[in-house]
Formats: C-alpha cells, structure tokens, sequence
C-alpha cells in the first residue's frame, strides 16, 4: 500500500519502490531488535519486494510490484488447502457445536477466496491503471475479505445457537 501511495502521489517508479525496500527492510530491522520469530510469509513478502521492486525499476514497468498480492494470496490460498487449519483459530464453543467438516468446508472456501483475490488482483494490475488497481485492493479485496469473515461469523453462529437449542431440547425431553 505504501508503494501505491507514493506511485500514485509522485508519480515516480524509483521513489515508490525504494519506499517500499526500505519499509521491508525497517520492518525485518524492527523485528530482528525486537527478537521476534520472522515468520515464512514475511520472508515471503520481502523476497517479492525486493525481486518484483529490482523486475520494476529494470523495466520501469509498475505492473511487476503490482502482481506482488497475486503471489501472495496465491501461497496462502496453498496453505488454507489443509484440512483442519481453520480450526486453531476458532473458539472452544464453536469447536464443541460446529462439525470438523464444516469447518474443513470453511477453510477451503477462504482457499478458494484466497485464490480469486490472486487472479482478480493479477487481471487488475496486467490489464488496468494504477488507479484502478488501487481501488480493487484498498476496497474489492479488503471488502470481499471483510465480507467473507462477516458472513463465516453469522454462519457459524447460527450453527452454534441451532446446536445449543437442540441440545437443550434433548436434555429437556429427558428431564421431563
């Protein structure tokens, strides 16, 4: 974003990118003294900065920096394909009332999310401005994310609510 931000600000290639090596680099630094693990996917994202930011400035071509969140949705939609990942994330209740496969079903539908975004983001950033490209992953990705959490959050809710409510009628057929 801070890439975006300076293209679309000033215009120059050269600027944006070395905003953004130096952002990768401060935010590894900042890790590295704060001594904290430096994850797969930030090694990932700085790899992909640095190599894509070097493709852009040879070429002068912005497209390269652009196709950086492909990439990056296109790994962790690999990653959201085992089964089970989901299921760390989710609290004790929905774990006790929502089945193992639903939530399989959950995790592979932010796979298939995850993907999407990774072709819609390279479509957007081959084929249209820096502008419009901007728009779809400030507002298209962020939102369909967004909506994608609301609506597993509703979902799951109400599998839970429908759960408990069985449960209670079952305890109290029993009782009575």
């Amino acid at each position: 974003m801070v890439f975006l931000g300076i293209y679309l600000a000033t215009g120059s290639l050269p600027l944006a990118v070395g905003c953004a090596l130096a952002i990768g680099a401060g935010q590894f630094a900042f890790a590295k003294l704060r001594r904290r693990r430096i994850e797969v996917m930030q090694w990932l994202s700085l790899m992909l900065v640095v190599v894509l930011g070097g493709a852009a400035l040879i070429t002068n071509d912005s497209r390269f920096m652009m196709a950086k969140p492909s990439i990056i949705h296109f790994a962790i939609g690999a990653v959201m394909l085992r089964p089970g990942w989901m299921e760390r994330y989710m609290p004790p209740i929905v774990k006790e009332h929502v089945s193992e496969s639903v939530l399989v079903a959950s995790g592979y539908s932010w796979a298939g999310l995850m993907f999407i975004l990774g072709l819609l983001n390279h479509y957007f950033a081959a084929e249209t401005s820096p502008m419009v490209w901007g728009w779809f992953m400030t507002v298209g990705a962020i939102g369909a994310k967004v909506a994608a959490f609301v609506t597993q959050y509703l979902v799951l809710q109400i599998l839970v609510r429908r759960d408990l409510h069985q449960l209670k009628n079952e305890t109290g057929l029993k009782g009575g």
